[in-house]
């Protein structure tokens, strides 16, 4: 159990002596998905929610970018897929994207039901605003610039009051806990470990993941802390088939201060009319794409760093002077406080910017309702990958994938008719290496540095099996270390998740969409699908697009 394809958490512990606690369901992770699944589960289950942090800590109360949904008559079911299929450079699962389009306007329905406020145009209507890869205005925003806050805070309020939901703040959790009785493996719940509590197990007949994304194994990220990759390491270590991990998507805009947090400058900014422009003024997206400064976000992405290596500057510029102080502060007033905080005016000033690791494209392989190839193990949101991003993610879809697959989830649990989770004796002895103590902040600075230079938005066989290198050096260490708080097995999944993303890189020998090798620069038209890894094969397989959502995953 000690090689990089097969391990476990090396976590001493006896399940007898620690707290149990049973219930239907327990979901790991308080985003949008995870927040929408337990509301819908807990109409007919006992639902456990876990918040690494707090509750309202996630990549969705992040989001400034708006919930893309057909919403007015001007514009088309038809009209949102083509744009999804367009942006996905040819890897979407044709399924995914519909059951995401069809059935994302009746969930904004359901938000405005449950209190959700959104910014509204003269007639009182939703106003719709435009972002990068749509052709259509179709975008819902909440306070200009802070529709994640608001849609955290309606989903929070809601699961709140569903009496069959119990809510753990603070609560890590460490692995999936695997039944193997009888030769058959399922899902039997999670070992967390909770500041006061240290560690404790829960059973469930279901377990959800909804953790999010990795974007923290880069060092340029607009991610918040949370985001480790643990929801794709532990279902990895589980058993569970990973797909689609080469495909990071690069948000083209984020704050480029020094020393500063890289905070995300809205796309819908450039839907207002601000434009990239090099320090002289000049257009950097102007002549490159028929949307120019509304282009797919990986086109954006590339475009800025070529511009930057040829010119040799440090960072690109927004300028969104069109929209004036007064402007530019009434339609975001989030992003208008943040930059004062620079002595920046928005709508005055050239705002420095530059690319960063934004979501997570890949992720555990479901079906269409979220079940893996693990039984009664689940997955929405970032951390899955049903397809309905292919290559590259369109713009303001991924809180309408969380509302529409955390749904789906829950629906699938009650499909399922799963039996309860029936405990085991457990006991896990380990040794603690005699070696120094490992140093896991340097590790950790080490591992986001290497990703960010050799697995960022430009990719070379060479730059990626140093990074294979590098794994082998620091695995010898991590992942013989034992540890006793999150910060120690953050840094384990962090390790894995990098790992795969570039074992999954090295595998796709073209470009397409946000994977760029410098060495094969062309698309493939033979790479039509999608890389998969299951941690009991060595190597890759293949599965042809089409053939990834389909009506119900088959069982490892």
């Amino acid at each position: 159990m000690n090689s990089y394809h097969e391990r476990e958490m090396l976590i001493p512990f006896r399940s007898a002596l620690l707290p149990q606690i049973f219930t239907d369901v327990v979901i790991v992770g308080t985003g949008v998905a995870g927040l929408r699944a337990a509301i819908e589960a807990s109409q007919q289950n006992d639902v456990i929610v876990l918040a690494k942090e707090s509750i309202d800590l996630s990549n969705t109360s992040w989001a400034q970018g708006g919930i893309a949904a057909v919403m007015n008559a001007k514009d088309s079911i038809n009209a949102h897929i083509q744009d999804t299929l367009e942006a996905g450079a040819g890897l979407c699962e044709p399924s995914a994207v519909r059951a995401l389009v069809e059935e994302g306007p009746v969930e904004i329905q359901q938000l405005l039901k449950w209190g959700m406020r959104v910014d509204r145009d003269e007639s009182g209507q939703p106003a719709l605003g435009l972002e990068g890869g749509h052709h259509c205005h179709r975008i819902i925003h909440s306070d200009g610039d802070a529709t994640g806050v608001e849609l955290a805070r309606c989903l929070v309020e809601k699961v709140r009051q569903q009496r069959r939901v119990r809510v753990f703040d603070r609560c890590f959790v460490i692995d999936i806990l695997v039944d193997q009785r009888n030769g058959q493996r399922r899902a039997a719940g999670v070992l967390t470990w909770h500041p006061r509590h240290g560690l404790q197990i829960i059973w469930a007949k279901a377990t959800v993941l909804a953790s999010g994304g990795c974007g923290q194994i880069f060092r340029e990220t607009s991610n918040p802390k949370v985001a480790t990759g643990d929801g794709v390491s532990m279902a990895w270590r589980a058993g569970a088939t990973v797909t689609d991990l080469e495909f990071m998507q690069f948000h083209p805009t984020t704050l480029y201060v020094a020393g500063a947090p890289r905070h995300l400058i809205s796309e819908a900014v450039r839907g207002e009319g601000a434009k990239l422009v090099d320090r002289d003024g000049v257009s950097i997206m102007r002549d490159l794409h028929d949307l120019a400064d509304l282009a797919p976000r990986d086109v954006v992405s590339r475009a800025i760093v070529k511009h930057l290596a040829k010119s040799g500057e440090s960072h690109a510029w927004l300028d969104a002077r069109c929209m004036g102080s007064t402007g530019f502060s009434k339609r975001f007033p989030g992003l208008s406080r943040m930059l004062a905080g620079f002595g920046l005016d928005g709508g005055r000033h050239l705002i420095p910017v530059h690319p960063a690791a934004h979501y997570s494209i890949g992720g555990v392989e479901t079906d269409l309702y979220g079940r893996t190839n693990v039984p009664a193990l689940y997955a929405c949101g970032e951390c899955a990958a049903t397809g309905v991003h292919g290559a590259n993610r369109l713009a303001s879809n991924s809180l309408l994938e969380g509302l529409v697959f955390g749904r789906r989830v829950a629906q699938a649990i009650d499909l399922d008719a799963l039996a309860a989770a029936m405990p085991v004796p457990l006991t896990h002895e380990v040794e603690r290496p005699e070696r120094g103590e490992l140093d896991l902040a340097d590790v950790r600075s080490s591992l986001r540095s290497a990703m960010w230079r050799n697995v960022g938005i430009e990719r070379s066989s060479t730059k990626l099996s140093d990074m294979l290198e590098m794994f082998a050096f620091w695995g010898r260490y991590a992942f013989d270390s034992v540890f006793d708080e999150p910060m120690g097995w953050e840094t384990q999944n962090m390790l894995t998740s990098a790992r795969l993303m570039v074992l999954a890189a090295l595998a796709r020998n073209e470009s397409r969409g946000t994977h760029t090798r410098l060495d094969r620069p062309t698309t493939d038209v033979e790479l039509e699908g999608h890389f998969t890894w299951n941690m009991k094969r060595e190597e890759c397989d293949w599965k042809a697009r089409g053939a990834m959502a389909s009506a119900h995953i088959s069982r490892a």
